[in-house]
Parts: C-alpha cells; sequence; structure tokens
C-alpha cells in the first residue's frame, strides 16, 4: 500500500497521505506518509486532516440521532422549524429529500463572493432558486445541507459543533487550535495566503468554520474509529436499526444512488453494492462494506497547493480500495 502513495506524491497528486483498511476484526493495514506541505514538516499519526465533505455524513448521523430520539421525523418540512422559509419554494422540502440531495437546491454555489458575513450567506441560501422540484433529482447539494444544518439546530435546541460532538469522536471537531498539526491545502487567492489550520471550503469559511457540509478536521485515528464503529454497527453512534435505515439505498430509480447523507460506490469500484461512503473535495474518503466486511479511510490534501481536477485522487482512491480488497 505504501508504494501506491510513494508514487501518488512523487506524482505530486498530494504531499501528504494517511490512510487505515479495516475489518469488523480490526485493522488490516495503516500507515502515513509525505508531508503537511510541500515544504513542510512530515505527516504524523497526530495530523489533522480537513474532511471537506466528508462533514456531511458525520452531520448526517447527528440528525440521524435526533429523528432515533423523536425531535425529527424525516418527513419534517423546512417550515416546520425555520419560519423564515415558510412561503418561500423551499417550506415544503423535507429533511430526507435535503439528506438524499433530492430537494431540487443547487449545489457548489460560490456564495461567499458576494456575502462575506454568515447571516448574509445564510439568507443568500434561502433566496436561491430549485433547480428542479423536490424530489425529481439528484442534484448533490451543499447549499441544502445549509438549510438542513440551521433545521438541526432548531429542533434540538443546540449549535451544530455541539450537537455532532459525541464523547467517542476523538479528535474529530470544527476549528483546531493547533494549525501547525494541520495538513496545509490551497494557496488560496481570495484569502491571500495559504490555508493550514482553517477550513478550506470558502463558504464554510464565511460560516465561521462550523458548518454541516464542510469544517471537520480529524486525525487517522479518529475517523478510523469511527469507520471500525460503523462497520460493526456497534450502537455506538446510532441504534443498529437505525444506521441499517440511513445506510439503505433511496434514490436509485434516479440514476444516483445516495442514501440518507451517505453516497453509493461509484462506478467501476471494486466496492459491492451495500456500501456507502462519501469523498471530500480536499482529498479525504471514508468507506465502509458490510457485505465484504471492509472499511477504507484517506486522508490526503491532494488541494495543496493548487486545485485542479480530481482525476488524480479519483485514480488514487480506486487503487486503493482494489489493492485493499485483494488483500
Amino acid at each position: 500500500m505504501r508504494d501506491l502513495f510513494a508514487k501518488a506524491r512523487a506524482d505530486q497528486v498530494f504531499s501528504g497521505a494517511a490512510w487505515s483498511v479495516g475489518r469488523s476484526h480490526g485493522i488490516v493495514d495503516r500507515g502515513v506518509l509525505g508531508t503537511l506541505a510541500w515544504d513542510g514538516e512530515p505527516v504524523t499519526e497526530d495530523t489533522l486532516w480537513d474532511l471537506a465533505s466528508v462533514t456531511k455524513p458525520i452531520f448526517g448521523l447527528a440528525v440521524l440521532r435526533l429523528i432515533e430520539r423523536g425531535t425529527l421525523a424525516l418527513s419534517d418540512p423546512v417550515e416546520k422549524w425555520l419560519p423564515d422559509y415558510a412561503g418561500t419554494d423551499k417550506a415544503r422540502l423535507t429533511v430526507e429529500q435535503l439528506l438524499c440531495h433530492t430537494s431540487g437546491m443547487p449545489g457548489r454555489v460560490p456564495l461567499y463572493r458576494d456575502h462575506p458575513t454568515r447571516q448574509g450567506l445564510l439568507d443568500a441560501v434561502r433566496e436561491l432558486p430549485l433547480h428542479s422540484p423536490p424530489g425529481t433529482n439528484v442534484e448533490y447539494s451543499s447549499q441544502g445541507f445549509m438549510i438542513l444544518g440551521q433545521l438541526a439546530e432548531a429542533a434540538a435546541g443546540q449549535p451544530l459543533d455541539q450537537l455532532i460532538a459525541k464523547p467517542r469522536m476523538g479528535e474529530l471537531g470544527f476549528n483546531p487550535t493547533d494549525a501547525a498539526r494541520c495538513a496545509a491545502t490551497e494557496q488560496c487567492r481570495w484569502r491571500g495566503r495559504l490555508v493550514q489550520g482553517t477550513v478550506h471550503d470558502e463558504n464554510a469559511d464565511v460560516l465561521g468554520g462550523i458548518a454541516p457540509h464542510a469544517g471537520l478536521f480529524s486525525t487517522l485515528d479518529a475517523l478510523e474509529d469511527l469507520a471500525h464503529s460503523l462497520l460493526s454497527n456497534d450502537g455506538s453512534f446510532l441504534k443498529p436499526g437505525t444506521l441499517n435505515e440511513m445506510t439503505k439505498p433511496r434514490t436509485d430509480h434516479l440514476e444516483s444512488r445516495r442514501t440518507l447523507a451517505w453516497q453509493g460506490a461509484p462506478t467501476g469500484d471494486r466496492l459491492s453494492k451495500a456500501a456507502y461512503g462519501h469523498t471530500g473535495f480536499t482529498g479525504t474518503s471514508l468507506w465502509i462494506d458490510p457485505e465484504q466486511d471492509i472499511f477504507l479511510v484517506l486522508l490526503t490534501n491532494r488541494v495543496h497547493p493548487r486545485r485542479e481536477g480530481p482525476a488524480g485522487i479519483a485514480r488514487v482512491r480506486r487503487a486503493f480500495h482494489a489493492e485493499a480488497l485483494a488483500g
């Protein structure tokens, strides 16, 4: 496995990486490689990685806990918890549609360019027009998760960071206090500096680094522990039946597999149809395959020092999965 990642680093896909492969009985292979930045200190076991959109399913676990307790329901409309949305085209969007990316909300909208404050950006989310009628199409939408984050906070009566926090999360949280331990991401023109120790996603940055769509940082250990708990379905985060319900495919009729906050394995990958996981723009990924009894964690900084097409990390991820599943 190390040779695979050493070659990817030599090809400048990333400056650093950490990985873990495990089964229900324990860890099969894990390691760290490279440097925090191209001219930086070595990656260590304690390195913190910007998870980017891997934040979404971890936030999703918190939403499902609220559903498990009866605080929320999948059928709850946005307007029930966010009165400001009443009378808008988003009033009747449901928790389920937002989790599955079938709300019709547009995705990847650079609102930060025109809305430099938290409240201004959230107001702009409310004004975005829907791209399609709810329930008719899968469109990956960080903006939909921004609505869901506000909804969950209102229902729980807790801010997002407290809502997500669990005793077993370890070093997995928002706004790390030690930037020197973080893998660097982009030399950002908008911010005019190298991003290290603050969230890479610009919209999440405007939201104060605490957002439901991006912003979590994690060590390898912390994400590995989460992955093992999910694979074992041990009840640490959700009751076994709730996790099964969360990871059940819901959008196959729309030709794009989504569960509640997770995505299905990409075409051409060697994961089974039972697999669920998520990728992050910074070069991270977390995949669980109950059928093949395996989890795969990959943490990289593939956007350092510049964001370019994801083809390089996609190839590395496929090779990583293939090698792990062949072992």
